[in-house]
């Protein structure tokens, strides 16, 4: 499967979601324009940008980072993506830009009176911080109706982190986030909750199934999803049970029943905790909507 995904958090700053699990090259594009700043992530695999009619290819390896600004001519966006690669791109315009960064421009290096009218390309090792809200942007799982505001926040947090330069390599980060291996075992362990959210397995358990050590199940999830293990199934089990109540095909106690709650009085009052009114108010409200 491959896709791009565009987020517009602003008018002049937007993230672009690069996937490809597929077996074959996939290539993609986008229009950017005049005094737009591009920022590129490589989160996994190899990918490279192709310019002039593919006369001339810039390469993207995993772990790396590349910025690209031509106040002077437009660099249109056409990525090539080789096999399990994954890329978040991030496109601001340079006016937004130097509002953000207007007091530190002369620490911001193409922003100095100098470099403003220069074009310029940057290659930077991704971050242990950087790595964590990459995985985060690429494994958004909260509401939708706040994921807009979510990647903002994300957007905005990787920009500032892109120029943290004080950063210390030997603070105390998750690295284990940076291992795509370790990712995928975090990832296995929501499909599990999930696959048995009527009965979820204990956290040790959990940790056993997917090779991890319990510490790293309860940081690296927190880092990736938001919330604890169990944070995270409660809400997921209080959207299921909202949905089955949508479908009208399911009484109160039929619902609690099969996300795991062996009496009505305790999916109630889970219900209400998350959604701060009953199942039964809640039905009648649907009914109500429907007449």
């Amino acid at each position: 499967m491959s896709s791009q995904e565009i987020i517009k958090i602003e008018d002049d700053f937007a993230l672009i979601l690069f996937q490809n699990d597929s077996a074959n090259v996939f290539k993609a594009n986008h229009e950017v324009s005049n005094g737009l700043i591009q920022f590129h992530f490589g989160i996994k695999g190899n990918a490279k940008f192709v310019f002039n009619q593919g006369n001339y290819a810039l390469k993207l390896k995993e772990k790396k980072s590349l910025l690209f600004y031509n106040p002077k001519k437009e660099l249109p966006l056409n990525i090539e993506l080789a096999p399990n690669t994954w890329v978040i791109s991030m496109i601001i315009s340079i006016q937004k830009f130097h509002a953000l960064f207007s007091t530190e421009a002369d620490y911001i290096t193409f922003l100095s009176a100098d470099n403003k009218d220069k074009k310029y390309y940057n290659e930077e090792n991704i971050s242990p911080s950087m790595a964590i809200v990459l995985s985060q942007l690429f494994h958004y799982s909260l509401h939708p109706s706040i994921k807009n505001l979510y990647y903002k926040g994300k957007g905005y947090e990787l920009l500032s982190l892109y120029f943290n330069k004080t950063e210390d390599p030997n603070a105390e980060q998750c690295p284990f986030l940076i291992d795509e291996d370790n990712v995928m075992k975090i990832r296995k362990a929501k499909e599990i909750i999930i696959a048995n959210m009527a009965e979820p397995p204990g956290l040790q358990e959990l940790a056993d199934e997917i090779g991890l050590n319990l510490k790293k199940l309860k940081m690296g999830f927190k880092q990736i999803y938001g919330d604890t293990v169990y944070g995270f199934l409660f809400d997921y089990k209080m959207n299921i049970a909202r949905k089955l109540l949508d479908s009208g095909s399911y009484n109160v106690n039929e619902v609690g029943l099969k996300i795991g709650y062996s009496t009505g009085s305790h999916f109630i009052a889970a219900f209400k905790k998350k959604f701060a009114t009953t199942p039964k108010k809640y039905l009648m409200s649907i009914n109500q909507n429907v007449q």
